[in-house]
């Protein structure tokens, strides 16, 4: 009897174990190499605190949010997302180009006028066949984040593209910044993230490229002397999560997930230009810097000497595309 009863109780627990593992929520990990503040930061609180406040994923799903590379850092993320070890990214677009050629279209140089062009093309046919464009590499796109517009920082002013030659630009890992800043006979050097602010400081490179936003959440305004506002080429990022954990989901959750995600992205691309705005404001605050605005024949020598990497990288992301994307400039 007495090991009949240890039996039942084993069962019971046995069971209860499994009852309370089948309850266990499925975790997000979401990790991203920025700050709180930044429109990515704010997306990834934002997406967070909707699935935590949503009724039909109440205990079914956790996210995690790991800011300012504290779980990967950039050159390591996309390897983490391959493996398993975090389930949601938001990585620059300029990181997919060993994934899909293709994406290399949104870094190149005064290819879009404003972010209301973007959005035309992010939200059309092409812009969203991109999303699954890497589903066989193990990636799945799930959304368009926007950062904004990129200006120029260095140890000295530059105006024109002859100002920048020979100065040592940090860029991300991609083909087309790098040809970018050839063509105006400047050197490029890769350079992680979360490395810039020292880089700067000891000049290892002398200038970068980035948002107003990313400027000011990492203080970049405290070893660069001069910005210049160009509005030459766009960051934006891709919310990607791995494609085997996103179809193994159930599709109840997988849809209120993606419903959730594309009420969040209305709302950081909403906020990313006030955002970039107000870090622009407090650069100049700071009094740390000065900020130099082109005119519009400035502009144009600028966007004559960086278009032939247009060129150059046609063949890889496709001439059509390359329309499709700069007839985005002309509202229908």
């Amino acid at each position: 009897m007495l090991k009949l009863t240890q039996a039942l109780f084993c069962a019971a627990a046995v069971s209860m174990a499994g009852l309370a593992q089948a309850a266990d929520p499925v975790i997000i990990k979401f990790a991203h190499v920025v700050a709180d503040s930044t429109p990515k930061g704010q997306g990834a609180l934002m997406f967070q605190k909707l699935v935590e406040a949503d009724p039909q994923l109440k205990g079914k799903v956790k996210v995690e949010v790991y800011p300012n590379s504290s779980l990967f850092g950039d050159g390591k993320e996309m390897e983490a997302l391959l493996l398993g070890d975090v389930q949601m990214l938001a990585p620059s677009l300029a990181k997919f180009e060993h994934y899909n050629k293709q994406v290399q279209l949104f870094d190149l140089p005064f290819l879009f006028n404003d972010l209301a062009a973007v959005d035309r093309f992010q939200q059309g046919p092409q812009g969203k066949a991109l999303l699954t464009s890497m589903e066989d590499k193990g990636i799945r796109g799930l959304a368009y984040w926007h950062n904004g517009l990129k200006q120029l920082s260095a140890n000295k002013k530059v105006i024109l593209p002859k100002d920048a030659r020979g100065l040592k630009f940090r860029v991300q890992a991609s083909s087309v910044l790098e040809e970018q800043f050839k063509a105006i006979r400047a050197n490029p050097r890769k350079m992680s993230f979360a490395e810039v602010y020292q880089g700067l400081q000891t000049g290892t490179v002398n200038g970068t490229e980035n948002t107003w936003s990313n400027y000011e959440s990492q203080k970049v305004n405290e070893v660069q002397p001069f910005f210049t506002e160009t509005n030459h080429g766009l960051i934006d990022y891709m919310v990607i999560t791995n494609a085997k954990f996103w179809n193994s989901l159930p599709e109840d959750v997988r849809s209120e997930l993606q419903t959730i995600m594309d009420k969040v992205t209305v709302e950081v691309n909403k906020q990313a230009e006030e955002l970039n705005q107000a870090s622009r404001q407090k650069i100049i605050d700071a009094k740390t810097s000065e900020i130099d605005q082109l005119t519009p024949e400035q502009r144009a020598q600028w966007r004559e000497a960086m278009r032939p990497v247009w060129d150059k990288f046609s063949d890889q992301i496709g001439a059509d595309l390359i329309k499709a994307a700069d007839d985005a400039n002309k509202p229908s």
